[in-house]
């Protein structure tokens, strides 16, 4: 918690850049490459693993969970498997790593399972992910490979992703996360616009669809997204990082999406790790105000102390139907109910490395 103010870290991610789960490895190399300059980026150099470490080694369930449980003001993670099958074998984020992490803290895990509509069997998938898994909502991604072509996902297509969300809803899902603005290798770009998720909100009105590194882009047709449908949120990852390297593009955004009628209520914290260590972004995000120039003479709406209690922990929390008082008294007095933050990476990836070599 930061001055007592839950906070839930909305997207956590296992990432593997081994060659041997890489389908092109040169390229997921490069991938590799490209996401480690942004980790840099994101936390700073003080909050930053070794590069040998982030290539060449999966985080591993006790780092990922312990970085972000003990070493910032997180209290609940959403771990978010992810089809980026196109690039990595294992979808980009395995699931087994948040089904681990939600094994040894059941009370503080969430999981979030993939499922890709241009594959064969996706209808199949969301029941194996509930029956099996028993995951809290779906996660997409907007490419894939498929018969060797790059193809862009689209989430109005009533024959390749409607069947999914019906499935979904039949089975008790509430919510649908789709990755948007962040490019992740190449593909058609305008897979990462969000234009398509008005006609999967206004087909399903009973899901949420939850637009991952809203902000980052497509700020104004977002926000317009959400006037129009009030079934559509956004999630900070990523985006977030912005609050500590352009915290004025930061307050822009987050004041496009705060006008939006209820949108303090539809806006997600999230940060992506192991894209960040989520302890320098929680803090730039607390400590933000926004310029006063913008609220003076471009009308932006300021994010205001309420907003950002609702952002870090309340929305996400209602969204998916958890009483904040009940959970508060079930984590009291575990292991991470404590105000003493430990070291970033407390040298467990180091060990993790020399102890599996």
């Amino acid at each position: 918690m930061i001055e007592d103010t839950l906070v839930v870290e909305g997207v956590a991610h296992d990432y593997n850049f081994l060659p041997e789960n890489c389908v092109d490895p040169a390229f997921g190399r490069a991938i590799g490459e490209h996401m480690y300059h942004q980790h840099q980026k994101f936390g700073g150099p003080d909050y930053a693993v070794e590069k040998s470490v982030y290539l060449n080694h999966s985080v591993g369930t006790e780092a990922l969970g312990r970085a972000i449980l003990a070493e910032s003001q997180t209290d609940i993670v959403v771990y978010h498997e992810t089809p980026i099958y196109g690039h990595f074998k294992d979808g980009g984020s395995r699931l087994s790593t948040g089904l681990e992490m939600r094994e040894l803290w059941p009370d503080r895990v969430l999981v979030y399972g993939a499922v890709s509509p241009l594959r064969p069997g996706a209808v199949d998938r969301v029941d194996e992910l509930v029956d099996t898994y028993h995951v809290n909502a779906l996660k997409l991604y907007p490419i894939d490979l498929v018969e060797g072509r790059v193809t862009a996902l689209d989430l109005s297509d009533p024959k390749v992703c409607f069947p999914v969300f019906q499935r979904a809803r039949e089975r008790g899902i509430k919510v649908v996360g789709i990755h948007k603005a962040l490019p992740v290798g190449p593909g058609p770009a305008h897979a990462l616009r969000v234009d398509d998720v008005q006609g999967a909100a206004a087909a399903f009105p009973d899901l949420t669809f939850e637009v991952v590194h809203g902000g980052l882009a497509f700020v104004e047709e977002t926000a317009l997204l959400m006037e129009c449908a009030p079934n559509i949120v956004v999630n900070l990852e990523v985006t977030s990082a912005l609050a500590r390297t352009a915290p004025r593009r930061f307050a822009e955004a987050m004041g496009a999406f705060l006008a939006v009628p209820g949108g303090a209520e539809r806006i997600i914290w999230g940060t992506g790790c192991i894209a960040a260590h989520p302890r320098p972004l929680i803090e730039a995000f607390w400590n933000l105000e926004t310029p006063q120039d913008l609220i003076e003479e471009r009308g932006v709406e300021p994010l205001t102390l309420e907003a950002k209690k609702n952002i870090l922990g309340r929305n996400f929390l209602r969204l998916h139907g958890i009483d904040e008082d009940k959970l508060r008294a079930t984590i009291a007095g575990d292991e991470f109910d404590t105000a003493e933050l430990t070291p970033a990476w407390g040298g467990r990836l180091e060990r993790t490395v020399s102890g599996a070599a």
